[in-house]
């Protein structure tokens, strides 16, 4: 079996695909199936803890697949300055400050409609990174978010640099 197909098998995408990302784009899966039955509607990874410089590209792409994002809610003590909201777009999001954990992002569309999403460490390895989004995004999961990270060997924080 070709890697690529093998790499397709996993859930994971073709090298070619993974080595044209470029920066600036937003790394994000999200469930292919209608019935969000699932832990986790998909899983993001931000580059860093910026949530004024990260969140404005995660809206602008969710919005192309969901529609307008009225809100998110998050973990203020997971990222640096947290706004009361953003303008994306020529729209105003909500940014929702709840102890949720860093582990996820609650992003909604509308008035009730919630999407949950794993965030993955902007430290995380890149095959960490992917195999945490790859289950995230799994049809029927039922592992938390905490659960998955620790399962594909993300840490909860940055690597510790020793002297």
């Amino acid at each position: 079996m070709s890697d690529e197909a093998s790499a397709s098998r996993d859930g994971f995408l073709p090298e070619r695909f993974r080595q044209a990302a470029k920066p600036g784009t937003v790394a994000l899966r999200l469930e292919t199936i209608r019935s969000r039955e699932g832990m986790l509607d998909g899983a993001w990874w931000p580059r860093s803890r910026d949530i004024g410089a990260e969140l404005p590209d995660l809206i602008h792409a969710l919005t192309g697949h969901l529609g307008p994002i009225e809100s998110v809610g998050l973990d203020a003590g997971a990222w640096d300055d947290v706004p009361a909201s953003l303008m994306v777009d020529g729209r105003s999001v909500h940014i929702d400050r709840y102890p949720v954990g860093d582990d996820t992002v609650i992003i909604t569309r509308g008035d009730r409609d919630h999407f949950s999403l794993l965030v993955v460490p902007p430290h995380a390895s890149q095959e960490a990174a992917l195999a945490s989004m790859a289950r995230a995004v799994r049809a029927g999961g039922s592992d938390s978010a905490r659960q998955i990270l620790i399962d594909t060997g993300v840490s909860s924080g940055p690597p510790v640099e020793t002297p």
